[in-house]
């Protein structure tokens, strides 16, 4: 199998968690391509006719796209049970995860890739706002969950808060939100979470 990754992406970044924490990560070779919202490459395209990353290309079946998707194919291949049966909260934590992750994705697009003069402030603030919402409903709501038995809504929480690290760490997302940031600092020192870090 080959996965199509492009950059720090935090839905790629899921995926490759997912793997190490599944015993997987030798049986996906990782494949660089080009995917920005002004075009993807040929290769990408290919795989998935929207452009998008990551991509889980297989010799048994047509490729996957949607980190949803392929996490929960990896997972079902590998019965690892990190979508337990009937299992609405982590899907609804997953959920949340990946609106943060795009909220945050798509503040770093219009910096990058919106000429200075288009570029809206307000709209920047109401992706942010989303990423705010999601944090408090977690520390608030959430942290029981996140203290039992891992599962995908852990590993994309996990994700999505490194992501901020990463291109937001300025909004210092800590603040106010002790118990999510102590969560944090312990699933970061996980081997996957350290094997997939984001670089510069």
């Amino acid at each position: 199998m080959k996965l199509l990754m492009a950059g720090p992406s935090p839905f790629v970044r899921k995926v490759l968690v997912l793997l190490h924490e599944t015993g997987q990560a030798d049986d996906v070779e990782t494949v660089q391509v080009t995917a920005a919202p002004g075009g993807a490459d040929a290769t990408l395209k290919a795989a998935n006719p929207v452009g998008k990353i990551p991509a889980l290309v297989r010799d048994e079946g047509p490729t996957l796209y949607d980190s949803k998707v392929i996490c929960r194919y990896l997972d079902d291949r590998a019965k690892a049970g990190l979508y337990p049966e009937k299992g609405w909260e982590t899907l609804v934590l997953e959920a949340t995860a990946d609106a943060m992750m795009e909220a945050a994705v798509l503040m770093v697009y219009e910096k990058r890739f919106r000429d200075e003069a288009e570029q809206s402030s307000k709209w920047v603030e109401a992706q942010w706002g989303k990423v705010e919402g999601a944090l408090d409903a977690l520390n608030a709501r959430w942290m029981g969950h996140l203290a039992g038995k891992m599962d995908i809504g852990h590993i994309g929480v996990g994700c999505a808060l490194g992501y901020l690290d990463f291109r937001h760490g300025d909004r210092d997302w800590r603040k106010g939100r002790d118990a999510l940031a102590g969560w944090y600092e312990a699933f970061a020192a996980r081997p996957s979470m350290e094997a997939t870090a984001p670089a510069a």
